[in-house]
């Protein structure tokens, strides 16, 4: 699970197996809809899940944070 700041200084929360190689292909494709104009993105935040299915419950969980309760987390690091 990823936090990524975007160019326009919003944030992207995903998913990826291999995120650093995930953040490349944001920056190198048009696949994301909701990057694709809003180029360079960096990683800005990172968390290691035990499966796919608990990754996608706390990708949901942050999506629902706040951009403050979102800022809060990236800076806990």
């Amino acid at each position: 699970m990823y936090i990524a700041e975007c160019r326009d200084k919003t944030l992207y929360v995903g998913i990826a197996i291999d995120v650093d190689k995930r953040i490349k292909e944001h920056n190198t494709t048009s696949k994301c809809r909701y990057t694709r104009f809003r180029k360079p993105i960096a990683l800005a935040y990172k968390e290691s899940c035990v499966d796919y299915n608990t990754a996608r419950k706390r990708e949901t969980e942050i999506r629902l944070f706040s951009r403050k309760k979102k800022f809060a987390l990236i800076e806990s690091i």
